[in-house]
């Protein structure tokens, strides 16, 4: 059963995590959106400089390595908080913790999809050639889709496929808490032994994404390939726990922080073709230098609890709602290119495709606002037990990190 330390957050919000969150699910849905504009031969953005046309549609893949380093330190810095250390962790509590935030809109999501497959509404229906309904079912259900469109070598719709990531996350937190007791209640040699193991899964993401993938879904796809970043999140999560019992010149904790979003910009605006990151692309660091880019920001936004401006809300809310989002904005993708394919066959201006793009960007916001209140926020109060309020806020603890991610 759970105590009520699990039934409320456990740390309040971070509104620069927040930041982090919306800019990656948006740098996610307008990669979404340019693929499917791509399949009617639309190609935002041709005539633009490469470097600018990367910053605004290639950047999805980014923001998912984004999404796993937050989950992990997220993940971690939330059980530290409520179990009081990593060799309190209560396994139970912690799945169904877990459980109540994940599986109510995976659930519905399958629901859905299945029964467009079954209705055979284009753009849902499943390839029976490389896959079955029913085993599309399983694989997203006991978290190994990622390695079933990689062993194919072939995609799920849409809407399937963005599960790949929660595959990885979820199995990832299968083996977390069990692992943290392990070690943890091995006193200061198996904390040095968890840190260790961190690193190690830190250190062998290249190799998962360049030498061991046979080909780019087993790349981008890998279970070793995204722990990497999501261990690097947890290890960032343990040092920011400790560096918080001590009084740190904020002066430092600025220049971490601008450290870090000069990493993420680099990788943002340079494509790893580009001369200026060419030898990360072909080792496979890039995404290494985006984690710890990202879990630099992170940690010195955590520890000045850094508090978002007025400016930042909007942005800040899609980070909040950002797992809603991912599940639910491929339907207004498919959608939205659709109408636009039916209302200008030839084609229209680049000012026409501007507006859509606008228009999918703006709708996937209330699709996961009603998503939020009146379906995930319930059952994820109604799964762990806590009282529903008048107004129902967002995801009012750090641990409703998307899983993209």
């Amino acid at each position: 059963m759970f105590n009520d330390r699990d039934r409320k957050p456990a740390v309040p919000r971070l509104d620069g995590i927040d930041i982090l969150r919306g800019l990656s699910i948006l740098a996610v849905i307008l990669l979404h959106i340019w693929i499917r504009f791509a399949f009617f031969h639309v190609k935002m953005g041709a005539h633009w400089p490469r470097c600018v046309q990367h910053l605004a549609f290639f950047n999805g893949g980014n923001g998912v390595t984004t999404f796993f380093a937050v989950s992990g330190f997220l993940i971690t810095l939330t059980s530290l908080r409520r179990f009081g250390w990593l060799d309190a962790v209560r396994p139970l509590a912690f799945y169904r913790i877990r459980f109540a935030r994940i599986v109510p809109l995976l659930v519905l999501l399958l629901v859905v999809l299945s029964a467009l497959h079954l209705m055979g509404v284009d753009g849902y229906v499943i390839n029976e050639r490389h896959f079955t309904l029913p085993r599309a079912l399983f694989a997203a259900l006991t978290f190994h889709l990622n390695w079933l469109e990689a062993s194919r070598n072939a995609y799920l719709p849409a809407c399937w496929t963005v599960l790949w990531s929660l595959s990885i996350e979820e199995m990832f937190y299968l083996f977390f808490p069990i692992v943290s007791l392990a070690f943890f209640r091995g006193g200061r040699a198996g904390r040095w032994v968890w840190i260790a193991l961190a690193l190690g899964l830190f250190a062998v993401g290249p190799w998962a994404r360049v030498v061991w993938a046979k080909n780019d879904l087993q790349a981008e796809n890998s279970y070793l390939a995204g722990m990497a970043s999501i261990a690097l999140g947890c290890l960032t999560a343990y040092v920011v726990d400790r560096l918080s019992r001590r009084a740190l010149r904020t002066a430092w904790l600025h220049v971490v922080e601008i450290a870090g979003w000069a990493g993420i910009l680099l990788i943002a605006v340079w494509p790893t073709w580009h001369h200026v990151l060419r030898p990360l692309g072909k080792s496979g660091t890039d995404d290494s230098l985006l984690a710890l880019s990202v879990s630099l920001v992170m940690a010195a936004v955590t520890l000045r609890r850094k508090r978002g401006s007025r400016w930042s809300a909007p942005l800040r809310w899609f980070g909040r709602h950002s797992y809603e989002l991912y599940l639910s904005h491929e339907f207004v993708v498919i959608a939205g290119v659709d109408l636009y394919a039916r209302l200008y066959p030839n084609h229209a201006s680049r000012g026409s495709v501007a507006i859509f793009v606008i228009g999918m960007l703006l709708m996937t916001a209330p699709l996961a606002a009603m998503l939020t209140r009146w379906f995930t926020e319930p059952a994820n109060r109604a799964l762990r037990g806590a009282p529903l309020p008048t107004e129902l806020p967002a995801q009012s603890s750090c641990e409703s990190e998307m899983q993209p991610s």
